[in-house]
């Protein structure tokens, strides 16, 4: 089968590497354009376009695949099926009805929960102790479109949102592969239409949502750390630092919410409290609870707003 393959970050990359490791015919790979990155700002391929460029596949970045041209020139590739990782562009109907097969989407969550941009951080802070991947071929809708396979793992207590993601990325790589082998035996993969209940929505994760709220509950905020680990991370300020929080537990406390407690890095929330087992400080590199507390002073009383 001639494959168009779309994505951007690391999360595709994994789909795109099992596709070339089942020697399916790549005729091209769209991807994001290069970003600034790092001290110099140099404009950075992402993970995919890296990948593609290694393997000698012919690589498009476009802004926008609206105008005719980009769809024109899509069209010239004549492929059986287009396959979609996170890509992070709209594809119009032109594109999505062009190849043979239409286009596939790897989606990491198990449908139609979690439409959206960060289904891997929502399940989380929601506390699924379910989540998984999905097949689906697109259609107009955000995520909208009938599911071809699904699969599902676990969320554990103590499960990131950096594990997960990589748990999901090789569980939908698979599922893909899968996929593509009941498209060539003569099309015999069914699409079955996602229910009607249980829709909702990942939004994208917006940067003060990584702000640990000391009002909110000890539960609520552990989800939150595991949902943002280990990246972005989810931080308070003190005194005009930031500090990451990397890992805690819940423990039983009852004081005004952000007052620091005796024996230990322990916090009081609204409901319970966080013991912080792993923290950041700005610009240092992450250090066990003991560890901070030798360097830096945080002493029983002091109220974190």
């Amino acid at each position: 089968m001639r494959i168009v393959f779309m994505g951007t970050p690391d999360f595709a990359a994994t789909v795109l590497k099992a596709l070339i490791a089942a020697n399916h015919e790549i005729v091209c790979v769209y991807s994001q354009p290069p970003r600034p990155s790092g001290r110099g700002h140099k404009l950075q391929p992402s993970p995919v376009h890296q990948l593609a460029e290694e393997k000698g596949l012919l690589v498009r970045c476009p802004v926008s695949l609206k105008k005719p041209e980009e769809q024109q020139e899509f069209a010239a590739l004549q492929a059986d099926v287009g396959v979609v990782a996170a890509y992070g562009l709209i594809l119009p109907k032109p594109i999505l009805d062009t190849p043979k097969h239409g286009c596939l989407n790897v989606h990491a969550s198990l449908l139609p929960r979690w439409r959206g941009a960060a289904p891997i951080q929502r399940a989380i802070m929601a506390g699924d102790s379910l989540t998984g991947v999905c097949i689906m071929r697109m259609d107009e809708g955000l995520d909208t479109g009938p599911v071809l396979l699904r699969d599902s793992l676990s969320i554990g207590p103590e499960t990131t949102a950096g594990l997960l993601h990589d748990q999901l990325a090789d569980l939908g790589a698979r599922l893909m592969t899968v996929a593509l082998g009941l498209l060539n035996l003569d099309n015999t993969a069914i699409a079955m239409k996602q229910p009607e209940n249980g829709a909702t929505y990942a939004k994208k994760i917006e940067r003060e949502e990584s702000r640990i709220d000391w009002t909110k509950s000890a539960v609520e905020i552990e989800r939150l750390i595991r949902a943002m680990a280990p990246q972005p991370g989810a931080w308070f300020e003190h005194e005009g630092e930031r500090f990451k929080v990397l890992k805690a537990r819940v423990i039983e406390a009852k004081a005004a919410p952000g007052q620091v407690l005796k024996d230990g890095l322990r916090i009081a929330c609204a409901e319970g409290g966080l013991e912080i087992l792993s923290i950041q400080r700005q610009g240092k590199a992450p250090m066990e609870a003991q560890a901070f507390l030798r360097g830096y002073a945080l002493p029983a009383g002091t109220v974190l707003t």
